[in-house]
């Protein structure tokens, strides 16, 4: 099957309120920030199926096993659409499924920590930076093989410039149906206690 690859800069889609926020936590830590030379280096789209990219109206579209990396971000979906607004920041949404779902995982910088997760649905807005899960969400801290803090719910929002996590219970429209967080439509967060080595080794709040 032929690949698509195609280097663009990346941003997603604009990001809606809220309706009930069950719990809002600073899931991991003091200087949480994604990597920040990240966003400085080039944004590679690869597809196995399809890419098209609408000039006039800003748009691009890849499907079939979609994987965006920059530096050390890397996304891995079904199905991409990336938009450019206006006034120059991309909007980027990636579709997955039950059986595939829309995978993410980032390095934190200063730290040999990485930021994982997965959902039905992820959305990221470079102007603001907010990533959001959709669709029986989850998002955990790793520290090479060991997860330090996990967080589960219908939708999880991480705020990259708050470096606050927050997640909604119940059922959320993923554009391919309702999905919950859990049975009973549960959030659900697992906090590791934090050493006293672990706190001294973060970098300083921004």
């Amino acid at each position: 099957m032929p690949q698509m690859h195609h280097p663009i800069a990346l941003t997603p889609r604009p990001v809606h309120r809220l309706a009930v926020l069950l719990v809002a936590c600073a899931l991991v830590g003091p200087g949480a920030r994604a990597e920040k030379a990240d966003s400085r280096l080039p944004l590679e789209i690869q597809a196995d199926r399809s890419g098209s990219a609408d000039l006039l109206n800003q748009v691009s579209r890849f499907e079939g096993h979609v994987v965006i990396t920059q530096g050390t971000m890397r996304i891995e979906a079904e199905r991409v659409e990336i938009r450019q607004t206006p006034d120059g920041f991309y909007q980027a949404t990636a579709w997955g499924s039950a059986a595939a779902p829309v995978n993410y995982r980032q390095k934190r910088d200063g730290v040999e920590e990485y930021v994982q997760g997965r959902a039905l649905r992820v959305e990221f807005d470079g102007k603001t930076e907010i990533l959001r899960f959709i669709g029986n969400a989850l998002v955990r801290r790793t520290e090479g093989s060991r997860t330090l803090d996990e967080i589960t719910g219908a939708q999880i929002t991480w705020n990259h410039a708050a470096e606050l996590f927050s997640a909604q219970g119940g059922g959320i429209a993923t554009g391919g149906g309702t999905a919950a967080s859990g049975a009973d439509g549960r959030v659900r967060a697992v906090l590791v206690p934090r050493r006293a080595a672990d706190a001294a080794s973060e970098p300083a709040r921004r």
